[in-house]
This record gives structure tokens, C-alpha cells and sequence, in this order.
């Protein structure tokens, strides 16, 4: 590679995650380093890595992320000479890029004009239909009739799932055209939607291209990214599997030729969908690394984000890219619920740990292991209400798809998590599902097979992690020691249990998310462990953090860690939360029936057209929350009188505030 301009110090106008991977790169370059932050990400772990940071002041993405002029501001004043945009915020503004050249820095991104010219997905529809690509016609939403059920209203600008609503009714074509509009609007500063139809069972496929400035475009394999909830990519693997060679040959060409089409540099993915009888038809190009690159990574062996940086210091491709090798499956962590519509979950993240993993954002992977973690979080952090509630991906590379998957799989089930709620269980299952192991993939995967990937977990391996639990906390307060770490169980000395009569004692735990309640009976005697229910189960060993218990002649090892009621119980034969409870029910703070509260924290953007005294019917939206970037509908429970509504738009509630009231109707 050749080159022609140097790069010495990067601003990442970005947060979290991405912001750390591209640290890594200009680590590995001999790069310095300039983040940006808001308010809320004051001690997020971007800013403690970088070389220099910026602090943007307020929380919103529209006073921080998204406001350019700061942006370029900050890089002048910590002495940077590029910027990298990430992705999300004003990674695909031409308006930015344009500003960031204007001030006399280096733009790590394609130009402007190719932003601009995919930066609109009308635009880009029209461009790509000049090129031969294959595509759907948008639809007027005027003039479209019940014959062109299902549709897709979709955000022009953006990406992420965000600005997406999928119609089934022409009723409902109004209010999803209004959700999308604001929601758009809130993401990516423009609310410019689009309505296409949407094509059921098909697979979302996408070709990573990277190009350079000098005429040469890689096509560095495709992905497929069907597994989706509310638009936005879960699961990610490459190669597709399933794909056969013409098709693939198509997809590629199609992209290297959108590419060439607009005179694109740097990384770049052009997006498909794949229907039921194999026709591809373009999506949209997104001018900027995805979240997903880590598989591509993996397969190929190249450092991306590094590749960014040498094509905008105008270094040369070869005139090929590597033979890719193996197959790569990525999985995104986040703090949400799945069970619960998957609502985002807010809290202290305590512990994150995959087993396995030799160093962050390795690439390739190192070792055997093939596992690679690229986190946005540290142990420690606060998982606020103001951003995206992705924790981290985790990445396994393997010789065959089966191997990935397994290892994978293996890797999340074993992973420490100690903080909110995360779609971890739902992962593993999806991973693990027959559908997916033959690879039948399409976008609606998720959403069909909810209720069966979110089924309530057997509760005898998790009633046993209670009694482990609870012997821990035995051994907690025999010793007087701290919840901390200890290098090893200590073996149970029976006549040691001093401050622990022989009668039975009881704990009780709820288990998370699921509400279930495992009511723990035990004694520990000269004559050992008794507990109801666990007849065959003997203890080995105690500790504050740890217990090993010998069931039916196995021997099962158990990690305990507690924070304030919580309990972590980690074991590679059942992982669980645990709410320790007081030993007699305290009473619950009563709301009026019929009460409708806030499911997590978030500010109040919309509400509905209706007053005190309305009449409301059951599932009528009545109002929105905005949290985490995303819109959250609160419906009426029930069919009856909305008696009262506190809520209030631009009001910020916390989780559980009261936002309405209906009263039932009689017989409803």
C-alpha cells in the first residue's frame, strides 16, 4: 500500500463500543487518540481510554452526539487531524462530513458526495435502479390499498432499526407514518420516511465493500443478519449460509457495482433482502462501518477500522482481497427484556465476563479460542436511559458454521452478566433452535418464536441454585466475611457452624425476570445437609462466594456474588438472578387498579388525543416514552374510563410512576 497523507491523532465522534474499537486500531497504528462525551457518559469507559477527551454538555443525542459544530470544535481544540464518525449519530451526514473537511481535517469515511448520494434511501433507490441493481418501487402512502399489505414505513436517513414501522392495516398506516416521522427525527435529526412493500420470510443479506482512491472495490463476503427484533440486527453470521454460488456471485457484483456507481471510498455495506424464491432486492447502502464488521474480521483476518484510516491517507489496495476462511457468528448483548416487549433495562452493570475471550476486539480472534468480545461497557458502569442499551458483541470464529454456533453458544451461556436484565437466555436459545442449526433464517424469526425462546427456564436447576445460595449466605454470616472473591471453596467443617442451629432455617429468593419464588429449607448438622426437597444433594463445600454440592452423585460447583438483595448465581449447570427476600412478605405499595405505570425510565413524548372522562378501548395507545432511542408505547390494559393522566410531554418518569388511570368498564 502506498500512501500520501499521515494521520497522527483521531477524534471518534461516537460513544461506547465503537468508540473503543477504533481506539484499538489507532493503538495498533501508533495513533493518538480524542474522545467526546456527554454528561451522562462522563465516566464511560471511551473517555478513561482515549488520549484526550471532549466534553459535550447535556445528555440528549441532540445536544451532544449530533451536534456537528461541536464536534469539529472539539477536534480542532485537542489537536486532532481526522475524525472518525463510528457509526449511528452523524456517521452517514454528509452535512458533517463536509464540515470536517471545511475545518481542515482528515475525514475517515467515504466523500461527502457518496453520503449524500446514499445518505437518502428515496435517492439511493433511484441511483441504484440507474445501475442495474435490483430493487423495490417505494409506494405513495396516498394511493396505497389494502392489496399491497404488508408495508414498511422506513426512515430516509439512518439506520439501526429506528424509523421503522411494519403496517398490516391501512388503519394503522397514519399513526406509523407519525411514529416513524418522530422517531426518525429524535435518532438522525431528519423525520423523511419512505413506504415500501415489506416482504414476508424473506433474509436480510448484506456485502461488505471496502474501496479505495484508486478504482479499486473489494467485496469482502456477505452476511446474513435475518435474526432481528424491531428491525434492528441480533444475530450475525458470515458467509450466509445456504446461499447458492450464482446467488452470491449476484450479490456481489451488485454491490462492487453500487459502489463503483457513486464513487464510494473506505467501508461501506450494501444491504438486500433475499425473498422466499431467491430474488434479491436492494435495501439501502450504509456509508460507514457496521456494527456487525467483527465477523467479517474474523473470516478475512483484517483490522476494518485500520483499512479506514490507510484508504484516507490514500494508501492503494491490492488488487484482491484475502481468501476468507471458516465461519463467524456474532451475538449482540443487550440490556433489555425480551419477555416484556423488549423493554430496555437501566442499571449498574457490575460484572461482565465471557470465559474464553483472550483479549477485546482481537482481530482475528487469538488462539483456539476463536472467541472475541467487543464491549462498550466496563465492569462497574451505569446503564443509563439516553442511549442504545447494546452492553457488547460476542464473536466466535470456527472452521464450520456448526462449530461457530456451538462455540458461541457455549461462550453466553457461561458468561458472567451481573447487572440488569439481558436477552442472554434468548440468545443462547435462538442459537441452540433447530430452525436455526439447519439454517432456515428469515427477519421474522425472532418475533414468531418469541414466546418459545422466551418460555419460562425449568426451575429445579434454578431451585437448586437457591439452596446454593442460601448456603453461601450461611457461610457469609458464619465467617463473617464479605461477599468478595476467594481462590477456592473451603471444605465444610460440620461442627465449625457454630452460629447456625441445627433446625431448619429459610431464605427465601424471587427469580428474575420471571417472578418465580423458591422458598429454601435447610439445616446443617454433624449428620450433614438436609434440606427439603434435596434429598439427594450433599454439601462438599462452602464459601461466601462459592458452593459445591454433590447431587445424585455429581458434583456441580456454583459461583455466588451479591449485590445489596441480588444474587448472581453462575455455574455451567444453570446461571440465574435471584432477589433475596425478607422472611415475612413486607406489604406492596398499592396503586390504584387499573393503573398504568411506567415500565422503565424514559421522558414522555406524545400522548394521545384524550382527557379525563374518555371513553378508551383495550390496547388504544394513549401515550409514547422515549427511552434508550427507541419509542414505547403505553396502551389502555383495559377497555373503560381514563380517570386520570399525570403524564405530561417533555416529563421525565422514573420506573413504576403512575402515567394514567382507566377504570374498568363494567363487563368489558
Amino acid at each position: 500500500m502506498t500512501d500520501s497523507t499521515k494521520v497522527s491523532v483521531v477524534l471518534v465522534a461516537n460513544r461506547g463500543e465503537i468508540a473503543r474499537r477504533v481506539f484499538r486500531s489507532c493503538r495498533t497504528l501508533g495513533i493518538g487518540t480524542v474522545a467526546v462525551y456527554s454528561d451522562a457518559d462522563a465516566d464511560a469507559a471511551h473517555v478513561h481510554e482515549a488520549d484526550a477527551a471532549v466534553r459535550l454538555p447535556g445528555n440528549a443525542p441532540a445536544d451532544t452526539y449530533l451536534r456537528g459544530d461541536l464536534l469539529v470544535a472539539a477536534a480542532l481544540a485537542a489537536g486532532a487531524d481526522a475524525v472518525h464518525p463510528g457509526y449511528g449519530f452523524l456517521s452517514e451526514s454528509a452535512e458533517f462530513a463536509r464540515a470536517v473537511e471545511a475545518a481542515g481535517l482528515v475525514w475517515i469515511g467515504p466523500p461527502p458526495e457518496a453520503v449524500e448520494a446514499m445518505g437518502s434511501k428515496t435517492r439511493a433507490k433511484e441511483l441504484m435502479a440507474a445501475a442495474g441493481v435490483p430493487l423495490f418501487s417505494a409506494l405513495d402512502p396516498r394511493k396505497v390499498t389494502a392489496a399491497d399489505l404488508p408495508l414498511l414505513v422506513k426512515a430516509a436517513v439512518g439506520g439501526g432499526g429506528r424509523g421503522m414501522r411494519v403496517v398490516r392495516e391501512l388503519a394503522s398506516l397514519d399513526d406509523a407514518l407519525a411514529a416513524a416521522r418522530s422517531e426518525a427525527a429524535a435518532a438522525f435529526g431528519d423525520d423523511e420516511v419512505f413506504v415500501e412493500p415489506y416482504a414476508e420470510g424473506a433474509r436480510h443479506v448484506e456485502v461488505q465493500v471496502l474501496a479505495d482512491t484508486h478504482g479499486t472495490v473489494w467485496a469482502l463476503g456477505e452476511r446474513d443478519c435475518s435474526l432481528q427484533r424491531r428491525h434492528q440486527k441480533v444475530i450475525e453470521e458470515t458467509p450466509a449460509p445456504g446461499l447458492g454460488d450464482a446467488l452470491r456471485g449476484t450479490l456481489h457484483e451488485a454491490a462492487v457495482r453500487a459502489a463503483h456507481s457513486i464513487g464510494y471510498t473506505g467501508a461501506g455495506t450494501v444491504e438486500f433482502l433475499v425473498s422466499r424464491d431467491g430474488r434479491p432486492y436492494f435495501l439501502e447502502m450504509n456509508t460507514r462501518l457496521q456494527v456487525e464488521h467483527p465477523v467479517t474480521e474474523c473470516v478475512t483476518g483484517l483490522d476494518l477500522v485500520a483499512l479506514q484510516i490507510r484508504v484516507a491517507e490514500g494508501a492503494a489496495l491490492p488488487p484482491a482481497p484475502p481468501a476468507p476462511r471458516g465461519h463467524a457468528v456474532e451475538a449482540r448483548l443487550y440490556a433489555e427484556d425480551p419477555a416484556r416487549g423488549w423493554q430496555p433495562q437501566a442499571g449498574t452493570l457490575h460484572r461482565l465476563d465471557i470465559p474464553g475471550v483472550d483479549a477485546e476486539f482481537a482481530v482475528p480472534p487469538g488462539g483456539d479460542a476463536g472467541l472475541r468480545l467487543d464491549a462498550g461497557v466496563t465492569d462497574g458502569e451505569v446503564i443509563g436511559v439516553h442511549y442504545d442499551p447494546m452492553l457488547a458483541k460476542v464473536t466466535a470464529w470456527a472452521p464450520t458454521r456448526a462449530e461457530a454456533v456451538r462455540r458461541l453458544a457455549d461462550a453466553l451461556r457461561r458468561a458472567r452478566l451481573h447487572g440488569p436484565v439481558t436477552n442472554r437466555d434468548l440468545l443462547v436459545r435462538a442459537l441452540l433452535h433447530p430452525e436455526f442449526a439447519a439454517a432456515r433464517l428469515d427477519t421474522g424469526f425472532l418475533e414468531r418464536r418469541l414466546d418459545e425462546l422466551c418460555g419460562r427456564a425449568d426451575t429445579a436447576p434454578v431451585r437448586v441454585a437457591a439452596l446454593a445460595a442460601a448456603l453461601a449466605d450461611a457461610a457469609r454470616r458464619t465467617e463473617g466475611r464479605s461477599a468478595g472473591p476467594v481462590p477456592a471453596p473451603v471444605p465444610v467443617r460440620l461442627g465449625g457452624w457454630r452460629n447456625v442451629p441445627s433446625q431448619p432455617q429459610r431464605k427465601r429468593f424471587r427469580g428474575e425476570p420471571d417472578g418465580e419464588e423458591y422458598d429454601i429449607a435447610y439445616a446443617l448438622g454433624r449428620g450433614g445437609l438436609t434440606a427439603d426437597g434435596f434429598e439427594r444433594t450433599r454439601l462438599v463445600a462452602a464459601a461466601p462466594d462459592r458452593v459445591v454440592l454433590d447431587i445424585d452423585g455429581v458434583r456441580r460447583t456454583f459461583d455466588i456474588a451479591v449485590y445489596a438483595e441480588r444474587v448472581f448465581v453462575d455455574s455451567p449447570f444453570v446461571s440465574c438472578v435471584l432477589t433475596a427476600l425478607p422472611r415475612f412478605a413486607a406489604p406492596e405499595e398499592l396503586t390504584a387498579p387499573g393503573s398504568l405505570l411506567a415500565p422503565m425510565p424514559g421522558t414522555v413524548i406524545r400522548i394521545g388525543e384524550f382527557s379525563p372522562g374518555d371513553r378508551v378501548e383495550a390496547g388504544r395507545p394513549l401515550l409514547w416514552l422515549e427511552a434508550m432511542k427507541m419509542e414505547h408505547v403505553i396502551a389502555a390494559p383495559v377497555t373503560g374510563t381514563l380517570t386520570e393522566l399525570t403524564a405530561e410531554v417533555g416529563r421525565q418518569v422514573e420506573l413504576g410512576a403512575v402515567l394514567a388511570v382507566v377504570k374498568e368498564e363494567t363487563g368489558s
